[in-house]
C-alpha cells in the first residue's frame, strides 16, 4: 500500500488499475478519484448502471460480467468487500501475480497523499462527510472528497481537487478503519454494530482507538456519545460538540418545513444563526461536526452558514420522494435501531396525521442480535410494514425473519405492525392503506426505496385524476385495491387505480378524465362473474357503488328503476314488496344489475333483457343517453351495446301478481339455488353451455371431474359448472383447473368449452 501511495502521484507513472464491483457506490467513488488523478482505470460488474455510464464518460473502460481477461496488463486490482476469491477477475489477478487490494486499502493509499480527514462512526457518516466537503468547498478550500452515496449538491460522490485536504467517509464495518492515518478525524458515535464481524462493543472500540491513535492532528467527536467521549477526551486531541458542555454547541433550535434552525456557539460564545437544509436533531449534531472542521481550517462563518442552508442531504438520507398537500413520501437508508429512531423523530416533526413505515431489515445477524432494540425504535410510528430481510450475502438464520421484527414491536408495546413479504409486491399492501395526511417513510439499506418510488409514481397519477374533478362530489379513490375483496370468488390481485363514484355525474367525469390520459378502464360491480388474475388489473378500475348506483325505485305497478350497483336480490325484494311479479328469478342471481346486464345473465328460463324497458348509458363520447329496449341487441350471455358503452341504470318491467304467487316463486328460486349451488366462494357458472341440449355442468360431471382440485381451487361436488375457492386460492390454480377441464373436453369429446366467467388482469405484477 505504501508503494501505491507514492506511485499514485508520480507524474512519470500512469497506473493501469482495475476495479472489481465498480458499480457500487464505494467503488465508483474510487474510480472517479483515480480517473481524475490521471490513471488508466477499468472496472467490471454484474450489471451496467447509471453510475458506470457516467464514469465511462470520464474515461472508465467498463465490462460486464466479470472475466479473467479484464485484468490483463493491470498494475493493481481493487475489489469490494462483496467480491469473493472465486470471482474470475480476482482469481485471475492472483494467479498472474497482480497486486490486489481491498477498497479501503486503495482509499487509504489515496488519502495519504493529502491532509486526510476521515469521518467515522456507526451512523451519520455519509451526511457529515458530504456536508463537510460542501462547507469546505464553499469556503474556497478546494477539498477532494470521497462519500458513500450520491450527493446532489456535490453532483458526484467523489472528486480529486487541487486543495490540500481530502475528506473521506471511513467504513467501520470490516475493521479497515485501522488502515487510515489522517491528519484529522471526526468520530460521530460508536455502537455495537456489525457484530457479524466484531466480537462485541469492546472489539469495535479497539478499531476506533487505533484510528484515534493514527490521527496526527485533531479528533472532532460528539460529546453526546459516551463511547466516543470515553475514547477521545483523555487523548488531548479532542474538539467536542454537542448540546451542552462541549466546545461547539447548538441552542435555540427550531424545526419546520424540512429545515432546521439553530444558533452555533463556540466555547459558549454565539457565532451566528444557522439554517440547515435538512431536518432532524441528529443532523444538527452532524452539522456541528462539519462546522468544527471548517472552523479548524479557519473558514469564515458566512461561507459556512451559506453552505449549510444550501445543503439538501444525500440520496436515501431522509430524501423526499413525493409531496402534496395530502401525502408525503420520504426514503431513508437507516437500518440500525439508533438510525431508525432518529429518523422517525425527524419525521414526527412534520406533524403528519399518521406516520407509516415500510421497513426492510438488513441482514439476518443484525435482525437477530438487535431485535429488542428494533422493537423499541419503532415506538414513534403509527403503523409499520416489515418486508422480507435483505440478506446482503448472508445465509438465512433459522427462526429469524421479518416476523422477528413484528414480534419485537409488539413485545415493546409499539404500534401496529405486519409482515408484507417481498419488496417487489410490498407497495400493494402499503399503498392501499395510505390515508390523506399520512407521511410514509421507507427505511432500510437494501432496495426498500423501490416501494416508495412505485407508490409515489402512482399516487401522483391518482391525485392528478382527483385534481381534474374539482366540482364532482360523491367518489372515493385509492391505490392497489385488492380485487379479491370485490369478486364473489374472493380471488384476484390489486387494481392499480380504484375509483368509486356514487353519482352518474361523477362516473362520467371519471371516465372522461381517464380516457383523456389514454388509460385502460374496467368497470366492476360485485364481481359475481369475474376472475381476476394474481397480477391484478393495470389502469383504472371503476366501481359504481352506493348513491344513485344503489338506488331501486318502484315507478308504478309494473316498472322498477334500478342503478347498476344494486344487487339483484334487492330488486327482487322491492318487486315483491310492491306486488310486481316476474322478478322472482333474480333472487337466485348473486350479482349486481350492471354485471347481469353486461352478461345478459339468466335463471329459471328468464334472461335479464327479457324484462328491460330502457337502459341509460354513458356512451363512447362521454354523453349520458337513454335507449329503449328495441334499440338494444342482446344475445345469450353477450350484449354488444355494452362493449363500448357503460350502463348506469335500467328500467325493468314485470306484471302485477298476488303476494302468495310471488312468495311461492321466490321460495322456488331460493330452494333451487340452495340445493343446486355450492356454498363456497365461486363466480357462478364457469363455462357457457356448449349446446342447447348439453349443459356445461353435465359435461364436466360426465368427464368425472367433480371434486378435482388444484391447490385450493376445486370443481364443486354439488354443481360441476361451479369452480370454488376452498380458501386463499390463487388465480393461477383456478385458471389451471379451468384449463384442465377444457383440455379434457376437447381431447375426450372434441368440444370447446368457452368460459362464461370474465377473466381479467395480468398473470404477474405489471405495475
Amino acid at each position: 500500500m505504501q508503494n501505491l501511495t507514492k506511485l499514485l502521484l508520480d507524474p512519470k507513472k500512469t497506473l493501469r488499475i482495475h476495479l472489481i464491483g465498480v458499480a457500487g457506490s464505494g467503488m465508483s467513488g474510487l474510480a472517479q478519484l483515480l480517473l481524475e488523478m490521471g490513471h488508466d482505470v477499468s472496472g467490471s460488474d454484474r450489471v451496467n448502471s447509471r453510475e458506470t455510464e457516467r464514469l465511462r464518460g470520464l474515461g472508465l473502460s467498463f465490462s460486464s460480467p466479470h472475466t479473467s481477461e479484464c485484468v490483463a496488463g493491470c498494475d493493481y486490482v481493487i475489489y469490494s468487500s462483496a467480491i469473493r476469491e472465486s470471482n474470475p477477475a480476482r482469481k485471475a489477478a492472483t494467479e498472474q501475480g497482480i497486486p490486489t487490494l481491498r477498497r479501503a486499502e486503495c482509499l487509504a493509499a489515496i488519502l495519504h497523499n493529502k491532509d486526510g480527514v476521515v469521518v467515522a462512526g456507526t451512523h451519520g457518516k455519509t451526511t457529515t462527510s458530504a456536508l463537510s466537503a460542501h462547507v469546505l468547498r464553499r469556503a474556497n478550500l478546494n477539498p477532494s472528497y470521497y462519500v458513500g452515496a450520491e450527493i446532489p449538491v456535490l453532483r458526484t460522490n467523489a472528486r480529486w481537487d487541487e486543495g490540500s485536504m481530502l475528506v473521506a467517509e471511513g467504513d467501520e464495518s470490516d475493521g479497515t478503519l485501522v488502515l487510515y492515518k489522517p491528519k484529522h478525524s471526526i468520530i460521530l458515535n460508536i455502537e455495537a454494530e456489525h457484530l457479524d464481524f466484531y466480537r462485541d462493543l469492546e472489539h469495535v472500540m479497539e478499531v476506533f482507538a487505533t484510528l484515534v491513535s493514527n490521527t496526527s492532528g485533531k479528533v472532532i467527536y460528539c460529546a453526546e456519545d459516551e463511547n466516543a467521549t470515553k475514547l477521545v477526551a483523555p487523548t488531548g486531541k479532542g474538539i467536542s460538540y454537542g448540546w451542552e458542555n462541549a466546545d461547539f454547541t447548538a441552542t435555540d433550535l427550531l424545526e419546520g418545513h424540512g429545515a432546521t434552525y439553530f444558533t452555533v456557539n463556540k466555547h459558549g460564545k454565539p457565532l451566528g444563526r444557522i439554517e440547515l437544509g435538512v431536518p432532524g436533531r441528529h443532523n444538527v449534531l452532524n452539522a456541528l461536526a462539519a462546522y468544527a472542521l471548517a472552523d479548524l481550517h479557519e473558514a469564515d462563518s458566512m461561507s459556512i452558514g451559506g453552505a449549510m442552508a444550501s445543503f439538501a442531504g444525500a440520496k436515501r438520507r431522509f430524501e423526499s420522494k413525493y409531496y402534496s398537500p395530502n401525502y408525503r413520501i420520504v426514503d431513508d437508508y437507516g437500518h440500525h435501531p439508533t438510525e431508525v429512531e432518529a429518523t422517525l423523530k425527524t419525521a414526527r416533526a412534520f406533524e403528519p396525521k399518521r406516520l407509516v413505515v415500510a421497513f426492510q431489515p438488513h441482514r439476518y445477524s443484525r435482525t437477530q442480535l438487535l431485535a429488542k432494540e428494533f422493537g423499541e425504535a419503532f415506538k414513534h410510528a403509527d403503523y409499520v410494514y416489515v418486508t422480507d430481510i435483505y440478506a446482503a450475502s448472508e445465509d438465512p438464520i433459522e427462526g429469524v425473519s421479518a416476523q422477528t421484527i413484528v414480534d419485537a414491536i409488539k413485545e415493546a408495546g409499539g404500534p401496529k405492525a405486519e409482515v408484507v413479504g417481498e419488496v417487489k409486491s410490498a407497495h400493494y399492501r402499503v399503498g392501499n392503506k395510505l390515508q390523506k395526511g399520512d407521511l410514509l417513510i421507507t427505511l432500510g439499506a437494501g432496495n426498500i426505496h423501490e416501494v416508495g418510488y412505485k407508490i409515489a409514481n402512482d399516487l401522483a397519477v391518482l391525485e392528478d385524476i382527483e385534481r381534474y374533478l374539482p366540482t364532482v362530489d360523491g367518489m372515493d379513490l385509492c391505490l392497489y385495491e385488492p380485487m379479491r375483496r370485490h369478486t364473489t370468488m374472493m380471488i384476484g390481485g390489486p387494481a392499480q387505480y380504484w375509483l368509486e363514484p356514487h353519482t352518474f355525474e361523477a362516473f362520467a367525469a371519471i371516465v372522461n378524465t381517464i380516457k383523456e390520459r389514454a388509460m385502460s378502464i374496467r368497470v366492476v360491480g360485485r364481481g359475481s362473474n369475474l376472475l381476476v388474475r394474481d397480477g391484478g388489473i393495470r389502469g383504472a378500475v371503476i366501481h359504481p357503488a352506493g348513491g344513485e348506483f344503489g338506488a331501486v325505485t318502484v315507478l308504478d305497478d309494473k316498472r322498477i328503476r334500478c342503478g347498476v350497483g344494486a344487487r339483484f336480490k334487492k330488486v327482487a325484494s322491492a318487486a315483491q314488496a310492491a306486488g310486481i311479479g316476474g322478478f322472482e328469478w333474480m333472487e337466485g342471481i348473486p350479482g349486481n344489475v350492471g354485471g347481469s346486464l353486461r352478461m345478459n345473465a339468466g335463471a329459471m328460463g328468464t334472461e335479464t333483457f327479457d324484462q328491460v324497458v330502457e337502459m341509460t348509458v354513458l356512451n363512447e363520447i362521454g354523453k349520458i343517453i337513454t335507449k329503449p329496449r328495441n334499440e338494444i341487441v342482446a344475445h345469450y350471455r353477450n350484449v354488444p351495446e355494452l362493449d363500448h358503452n357503460f350502463a348506469l341504470e335500467v328500467v325493468f318491467e314485470g306484471v302485477p301478481a298476488p303476494a302468495e304467487e310471488i312468495q311461492e316463486k321466490m321460495l322456488e328460486s331460493r330452494n333451487k339455488r340452495n340445493t343446486s349451488q355450492p356454498k363456497a366462494a365461486s363466480a357462478g357458472c364457469i363455462f357457457k353451455n356448449p349446446r342447447p341440449d348439453l349443459g356445461a355442468g353435465k359435461l364436466v360431471d360426465q368427464m368425472g371431474l367433480k371434486g378435482t382440485s388444484i391447490g385450493n381451487a376445486e370443481i364443486s361436488e354439488v354443481h360441476a359448472n361451479f369452480f370454488v375457492n376452498k380458501g386463499k386460492c390463487s388465480a393461477t390454480d383456478m385458471l389451471s383447473l379451468i384449463s384442465l377441464a377444457q383440455k379434457k373436453a376437447k381431447d375426450d369429446h372434441d368440444i370447446i368449452l368457452e368460459t362464461e366467467v370474465q377473466i381479467l388482469g395480468a398473470e404477474q405484477a405489471s405495475f
